[in-house]
């Protein structure tokens, strides 16, 4: 049994449908995504209605929830640069409506049962929702988060690094940034956990996308020029 993990999309649509098209006449049994849909390119409005078309489970992101505070009306005074300011405000003042309500609808964590395997979804840790955890984390603190949740399958994104970890019997798993990588690869990262009945694998794939496509848009809606370069290089400039 195949299930699809995603995470940090950062409404990167052009990379979703690449990893869409990648694992044409796959069936998965669940597709689940960690969050950080939102935000960094303007493809918002089409990177959720992706998600509600699959049946996604889905939860928040850092990025996701400070829109949702631009749409009730509050301000927010992280982050302080002005370029990544305008990417929020953009996303928040061109999600359509079912957008909205199906944000909205999402919770910051997510459990359920696949094949009589728990498996709980958190964007940063289970303690922590703006962890980051990378595979060099000091092994006490994936043992004290291991002792923290009663999954024995637990995603993460957040960090935008891909890795799979087994603390005793719990397995930890980051399928990487579906939308915006900081590893100088601008390849789209995402995982295929397999569960059988005895065994977890967990391969980690990295599908190249059109970047062009990416910088075209952002040209067209006049957003700041560092993206296309992030975008471009696969790496984070601010």
């Amino acid at each position: 049994m195949q299930i699809l993990l995603l995470s940090d999309i950062h409404s990167n649509y052009p990379a979703l449908e690449a990893i869409e098209g990648f694992f044409q006449g796959t069936s998965f049994a669940a597709i689940c995504n960690c969050g950080d849909s939102l935000v960094y390119a303007p493809f918002a409005n089409e990177t959720l209605h992706w998600l509600m078309k699959h049946k996604v489970w889905s939860i928040l992101g850092n990025t996701d929830k400070k829109v949702k505070k631009l749409l009730r009306g509050k301000q927010f005074t992280k982050p302080r640069k002005e370029e990544k300011r305008i990417m929020y405000t953009w996303t928040a003042e061109h999600l359509d409506p079912v957008c909205k309500e199906y944000l909205f609808s999402l919770e910051n964590s997510c459990r359920l049962t696949i094949a009589e395997q728990n498996i709980c979804l958190f964007h940063g840790s289970p303690e922590r929702p703006h962890e980051s955890l990378f595979p060099d984390t000091d092994p006490e603190r994936f043992e004290e988060l291991a002792a923290s949740c009663s999954c024995p399958i637990i995603i993460t994104g957040h960090s935008h690094t891909p890795y799979h970890k087994v603390v005793g019997n719990t397995h930890f798993i980051n399928p990487g940034s579906v939308g915006r990588m900081f590893d100088s690869n601008p390849a789209a990262s995402c995982a295929v956990l397999t569960l059988d009945k005895d065994t977890i694998q967990v391969h980690h794939h990295r599908i190249n996308w059109p970047v062009e496509h990416m910088v075209q848009a952002l040209q067209l809606h006049n957003m700041p020029e560092i993206y296309q370069s992030m975008y471009l290089l696969g790496k984070k400039l601010n």
